[in-house]
């Protein structure tokens, strides 16, 4: 099995330095370059071609946004996970809107770092839970006037469907949506495909922030996706 090629762009060299030797211990993946600054990553992401970049957000000569922004016109087929201390709503919408697959604060362990490498570089999305909550507030926010009559008919989307999206905007992964379903992991795959065909979306993220803003799901106070102690 071919590993996973992974490029770090982190203007800290200890940040560089302590991913790499937890990314290098895995059989699974191989680092295959650092990049310090926002030019720098957008000139390896075309030289190296990796799977994945961890990218960071605060770097010079260009910010992370605007890499990110740039390597998804040049280079679609790589995913890209902001690793960052920014949780401020401005630099959350900024990269949705950019189409980053994944988004993690950098006080996420390392196996929560290694699950989204892993999620993305099989075509998933992996966004932390409380984040993608404040980015469906929002969404709810924006919507909450919009009617909400049988909403899912629009897209044709069956019961089923929409409870598997309502797990997909609160950031839970098929395998644990098969769990709380009681279903096969390759029938919940199957839900998340038709519901990306039939809403017109290309990853999860974009097909949770669509479900609320077109009222097809609401938000649930107090879910699992709320973040401790903040």
């Amino acid at each position: 099995m071919s590993k996973i090629r992974i490029l770090i762009a982190d203007d800290h060299r200890v940040v560089r330095e302590g991913l790499a030797a937890i990314l290098k211990s895995r059989s699974d993946m191989d680092v295959v370059g650092e990049a310090t600054t926002g030019l720098e990553v957008i000139e390896k992401a075309k030289a190296l071609k990796p799977d994945v970049i961890l990218m960071d957000i605060s770097m010079p000569q260009m910010n992370g946004v605007e890499a990110t922004r740039t390597i998804r016109k040049i280079c679609p087929e790589i995913g890209i996970v902001v690793l960052t201390m920014h949780d401020d709503d401005a630099t959350i919408f900024d990269l949705v809107r950019t189409g980053v697959h994944g988004y993690l604060l950098k006080d996420a362990d390392s196996s929560e770092i290694i699950k989204a490498i892993q999620s993305i570089s099989k075509g998933e999305s992996m966004i932390h839970p409380w984040i993608a909550r404040r980015i469906l507030v929002e969404f709810s926010r924006l919507s909450r006037d919009r009617a909400k009559e049988a909403p899912h008919q629009a897209y044709n989307l069956s019961l089923r469907e929409v409870d598997v999206l309502r797990r997909v905007a609160k950031g839970k992964t098929n395998k644990e949506i098969a769990s709380e379903l009681r279903l096969s992991e390759k029938t919940i795959k199957n839900h998340v495909r038709n519901i990306f065909h039939k809403m017109r979306v290309y990853d999860r993220t974009e097909a949770a922030m669509k479900g609320v803003q077109e009222g097809i799901i609401g938000l649930e106070q107090g879910g699992p996706g709320d973040r401790k102690g903040r």
